[in-house]
């Protein structure tokens, strides 16, 4: 029986049957004589390293007769076999070297065609390709680039009006701090911070003529201006970074409120001179729509939607819930058949106070016209009038949707009319 420490120390081997008048195998347990004991397979003696185990191994009697145990587990008395003959085969080159340079040349192209590819083809379009943003026009407009992401579309296959929402939110951060001017707020100043002073929205304004859709890359332009003696106004421009037009118009009032007591306040002289200097004097890119909102409540409303609580995620680091918020909670009482045949092409929204953690709110929706669910169906714009309230009544936003109808053809065609009625 034929045994060796070497093999037997890395792992457990069935021996052959004894036979007095055999030499070994060339086999050990099943495994082919090529490979040695540790799995690695040899190479011919021309030149390549040969593996062997427990070389020094004492040779042992088996029936009385000598059996040297390792180097290719052969007999003590076989003469080891000549090398092989130099022949055209086995002087071919090493394939495998070959195959990794050429593979390291490839990817290193195509790493470069991709860099290449990232260049903008025209000089105003796509020239931040990370979305980093950039100060442009003397330093009072910051722009920014945003590719429209898979998760960031709905039903319609195009992106909602929440993405579009975030997406002013982020320019208007960066711009402050791109500026210099963000402190540990919420896009508060270094002044700001000292006083417990943060920046409240009381209106914002949406013009929306197109949604762009998956894959396609918006060009976010925001820059902002005096309001009034108290306040500041924020405008965004919104464009298709491909073809130049315009999809989004948006403009927004801001004031301050005390962090601590929850109060709005004016704005100090300190922080005037901050922000003053990024001032624009130009009109809003939207003009304002005046007309009163009137009064909505239970009995007035068509629908409601109750319930409503706020998350945790759905607070800021200012710890007030998101203005973003507002407008999906807003639309939760929007009627569905107005949401599958009608897209939102504009909104106006008061905001009257902020609401918190354990609020529990109200969404109520009145259609204008409405006088039955096949009106809503009609191919024609429809406005809708809403409110946002607390369970125990007060006002939270106020607000009016305008909508457009969807047409069969807008995929792939945005924009186009709708089909002439025979």
């Amino acid at each position: 029986m034929v045994a060796t420490s070497a093999t037997s120390a890395f792992f457990q081997v069935a021996s052959p049957a004894p036979d007095s008048g055999s030499k070994a195998s060339g086999k050990l347990g099943g495994i082919p004589s090529s490979v040695d004991a540790r799995g690695i397979r040899s190479k011919s003696a021309s030149g390549a390293l040969q593996v062997k185990a427990n070389a020094q191994a004492p040779p042992k009697k088996v029936n009385g007769t000598k059996v040297g145990v390792m180097e290719g587990f052969k007999t003590e008395n076989e003469t080891p076999s000549a090398p092989p003959p130099r022949t055209f085969i086995n002087q071919l080159p090493d394939w495998s070297m070959l195959l990794a340079a050429i593979t390291t040349i490839f990817l290193a192209a195509e790493k470069q065609w991709m860099m290449l590819d990232w260049k903008p083809k025209r000089p105003d379009m796509l020239m931040d390709p990370f979305g980093l943003g950039r100060i442009v026009q003397d330093g009072l407009v910051f722009r920014q680039n945003f590719s429209i992401r898979s998760y960031e579309i709905g039903a319609d296959r195009t992106a909602s009006v929440e993405t579009l929402m975030n997406h002013l939110q982020e320019t208007a951060l960066n711009h402050v701090k791109s500026a210099g001017l963000l402190g540990d707020g919420f896009g508060a100043t270094p002044e700001m911070c000292k006083r417990n002073l943060i920046w409240v929205v009381t209106k914002m304004q949406v013009l929306v003529d197109r949604y762009p859709t998956w894959g396609d890359v918006v060009q976010v332009d925001t820059w902002v201006a005096a309001s009034g003696k108290n306040g500041m106004r924020r405008d965004w421009l919104v464009r298709d970074c491909n073809t130049g037009d315009v999809l989004t118009r948006a403009s927004s009032n801001w004031v301050m409120m005390n962090k601590v007591t929850r109060r709005l306040a004016k704005i100090p002289d300190e922080v005037r001179e901050e922000i003053g200097p990024h001032f624009v004097d130009s009109p809003p890119v939207v003009s304002e729509d005046s007309r009163k909102l009137p009064k909505l409540d239970d009995g007035r409303a068509d629908y409601i939607h109750k319930g409503l609580t706020p998350r945790w995620s759905d607070l800021d680091v200012n710890q007030h819930v998101n203005n973003v918020k507002y407008v999906g909670w807003i639309l939760e009482s929007a009627p569905l058949p107005i949401v599958e045949s009608h897209e939102l092409a504009g909104m106006t929204l008061e905001y009257r106070r902020e609401c918190n953690r354990d609020s529990v709110l109200h969404s109520l929706t009145s259609v204008l016209g409405n006088t039955g669910l096949k009106d809503i169906a009609d191919p024609g714009h429809v406005e809708c009038q809403h409110l946002l309230r607390l369970e125990g009544g007060a006002e939270i936003v106020k607000g009016r949707t305008e909508w457009r109808p969807k047409y069969p053809n807008r995929l792939g065609t945005l924009g186009a009319l709708p089909a002439e009625r025979a």
